[in-house]
């Protein structure tokens, strides 16, 4: 068999399962060289799954999710994109096509199996009727297999001119194991222990534990305390620091305080301590506190909509600006101890995303637009921490990792595993890697109104009866479940199929409508009220999804933070969007591309009544509605609102307060009204349909640590 062959412009090598681009070389999974092979062995035909899963899997068992990830794999290496697939197409149902011209390099015409630069340059067939497909240089390429048994090999690849670097991936070690969900985990400044949180859904309590590397004893660092995010230590490893979240007392901007907490490490390790508070915001949010030189506290404060960087000195007790951009707002940071160095990214008010290198005294030591791979998302945030690698960051964008150098460019990882992780942080002596690994296992339900009513009514009729029906059942998160207008299906999003996407439900049988590429998010999804189709918010980009497979997009220049509703015959939609980093609710025309901010700051859902009303929640969860000289609050909502959503039908709004119950309030009439209790293990309510509603249940969310330790 050939063992070399070109697709376009793309030089691959299957003995050493390389693909090589203008002397830039990517080393693949040998089972993505084999798929890649097969379908060039059928180019311009299209190869059905069955077959590409039987020749290059023969005699074994595996799921189309494999070979989805293969296919993933090779646009990425290949430049395509998953949506505009101009190399490797997909026809639903079908299978995949190669459509690039293919040319194969037999023995007896070359003498190496590398192709040399004047080859590369000068030898590649171009693809007739196809434009030359624009791939970023590759300053590093990584491969990271995650295998239960296997050797995992990372190698990363400099510059051609340089040597390789490479590391060796010896095994994976779970750190948790427990059925609560542990996260936001750091080493100790010497390494010998992991600090978590640990949440307890049962008892809905949230501590802080640590984990000792070597002899894996657990201690309790807290008790009952409300605090999330990240944790960080001061030099010497003496004190841990924290933001702690709790209910405002009497809420004027947010219902959550916070506060920058100190706790004695060594003495919460012979027994859960009591923290002290350093610092306090009643009216502005802070969170990702980094102990810095001098100490000091670095943190994320946000004022206005606006996130900057400041820092605290815990001696002096005084906080100071550290970065704050003129327009746009930060996005995340990390802090070097060894080189006194932040890396911060952010969003500038012309709406690009850059990499600022910053002394903690806010000299600037560079600037750089981030550049971005077509496999990223457009308006995708990236956190990005230091690693041992010189002049280079880490981050996660779920099942992908990457690099990002201090001149803002990015390379990839490859990490072909079904769990995503992300987070990643080394060990202070380079040798291990920390990583959050999980899932979330969510259910969409329906019920009937009128018996939940009359169940509420007659508490002690059939009590042990479970009112909700499960709908639709997999080990992977479901939700966003609401009925087609005029119509009997059912649009849902799911990561059944490993990536999230839409699918459709009809009577017994559910199929998959949408290809998003792979770590797509979705924000939203509105039925068209013809019900042919469905806007959908696809990584913070908006696409109007036909039944028939049709795609259209539509190209704001700005991020659709969430997707609230859709008017298909007004050619309009009520979302929060970003603009110069600033978060504002709006009305979004799809026709011109442009919008009316409706509020300057975030709303929490928003939908619209049979009239055109707008209906929509603030952020302290109280209900609003518009009018024509100015917007009013429904006051006989006063404490039903909550982050479980609400729905409008029929002039109805349905909504569940924090107490979980469900309740009704007639527009027309203003009555109110308790319909029952739903479970407490409601994400949020989806939508109502006459006396059908559909909720989607939280069945298992899972969230470990784990560690990568590196071959020596």
């Amino acid at each position: 068999m050939t063992q070399q062959y070109w697709v376009g412009d793309f030089f691959v090598d299957i003995s050493r399962n390389q693909i090589t681009y203008q002397e830039h070389t990517q080393i693949l999974a040998p089972k993505a060289i084999a798929v890649l092979t097969t379908l060039a062995q059928h180019q311009g035909h299209v190869v059905s799954q069955d077959t590409l899963l039987d020749t290059v899997w023969a005699n074994t068992v595996v799921s189309p999710n494999t070979l989805q990830r293969s296919i993933a794999q090779l646009r990425k290496a290949l430049g395509d994109d998953g949506k505009v697939q101009v190399i490797i197409k997909t026809h639903a149902k079908q299978g995949y096509s190669l459509e690039s011209t293919v040319k194969w390099q037999h023995k007896d015409n070359t003498q190496t199996s590398q192709p040399t630069a004047e080859a590369l340059n000068q030898s590649s067939p171009s693809t007739p009727g196809v434009s030359q497909v624009n791939h970023p240089t590759v300053l590093k390429r990584a491969a990271l297999i995650l295998g239960s048994a296997a050797l995992l090999s990372l190698a990363l690849f400099s510059i051609p001119e340089r040597a390789p670097t490479k590391l060796e991936i010896a095994k994976l070690n779970a750190l948790t194991a427990t059925d609560h969900r542990e996260n936001a985990g750091v080493y100790s400044p010497d390494g010998k222990y992991v600090v978590f949180h640990r949440y307890e859904e049962r008892l809905c309590i949230n501590n802080i534990w640590a984990k000792s590397t070597t002899t894996q004893e657990e201690f309790q660092l807290t008790q009952q305390l409300n605090s999330h995010g990240s944790h960080t230590f001061s030099e010497d490893g003496s004190t841990l620091y924290f933001i702690q979240e709790q209910d405002c007392r009497q809420p004027i901007t947010q219902k959550q305080c916070y506060k920058l907490m100190g706790l004695d490490f060594a003495k919460s390790l012979h027994s859960a301590q009591l923290p002290s508070t350093l610092m306090e915001c009643k009216n502005t949010r802070i969170n990702t506190p980094i102990w810095m030189q001098g100490n000091q506290i670095a943190l994320l404060q946000q004022s206005e909509q606006r996130w900057k960087l400041i820092s605290y000195a815990i001696d002096e007790q005084q906080s100071r600006d550290i970065f704050s951009p003129a327009q746009g707002s930060v996005i995340d940071y990390d802090y070097s101890l060894t080189d006194d160095l932040i890396a911060l990214t952010h969003v500038d008010g012309d709406g690009t995303y850059n990499l600022t290198m910053l002394k903690p005294d806010g000299t600037v030591i560079s600037q750089n637009r981030i550049k971005r791979p077509p496999e990223i998302a457009k308006h995708r945030f990236i956190y990005p921490n230091f690693s041992p690698f010189k002049e280079k960051l880490m981050f996660s964008t779920g099942r992908q990792l990457f690099t990002l150098s201090y001149a803002g460019d990015i390379s990839t990882i490859d990490l072909p595993i079904d769990v995503p992780m992300g987070a990643p942080r080394f060990h202070p002596d380079g040798s291990r890697l920390l990583v959050i690994k999980g899932f979330y296992d969510r259910d969409m339900a329906s019920f009937s109104l009128s018996e939940m009513a009359a169940h509420y009514e007659n508490p002690l009729r059939d009590k042990h009866r479970q009112l909700h029906t499960i709908e639709s059942r997999s080990i992977t998160s479901e939700g966003g479940a609401t009925f087609q207008p005029n119509g009997h299906l059912l649009a849902f999003y799911t990561f059944r199929s490993g990536i999230q996407q839409v699918w459709i439900k009809e009577n017994s049988k559910v199929r998959q409508l949408s290809n998003f590429p792979l770590d797509s998010y979705l924000y939203g999804m509105h039925w068209a009220r013809d019900g042919q189709s469905l806007l959908v918010n696809v990584s913070k980009e908006l696409q109007r999804l036909s039944l028939t497979g049709d795609i259209q997009t539509f190209a704001f220049n700005y991020p659709i933070e969430q997707l609230f509703y859709w008017d298909s015959l007004n050619h309009t939609a009520l979302a929060n969007i970003r603009i110069n980093g600033i978060t504002k609710f709006a009305e979004l025309n799809l026709a011109q591309l442009s919008h009316k901010v409706l509020t300057n700051s975030p709303v929490n859902w928003a939908q619209k009544d049979s009239k055109g009303g707008l209906i929509y929640t603030d952020g302290l969860d109280r209900f609003w509605r518009s009018g024509s000289l100015e917007d009013t609050l429904i006051d006989a909502l006063n404490e039903q609102g909550s982050n479980l959503r609400f729905i409008i039908d029929n002039d109805i709004i349905y909504g569940v307060n924090e107490q979980f119950q469900l309740w009704r309030y007639e527009l027309e009439t203003q009555q109110f009204k308790l319909i029952g209790d739903m479970p407490r293990n409601l994400d949020y309510l989806s939508d109502v349909h006459n006396d059908t509603a559909f909720i989607s249940l939280r069945i298992e969310a899972k969230k470990e640590l784990a560690e990568l330790v590196l071959k020596q």
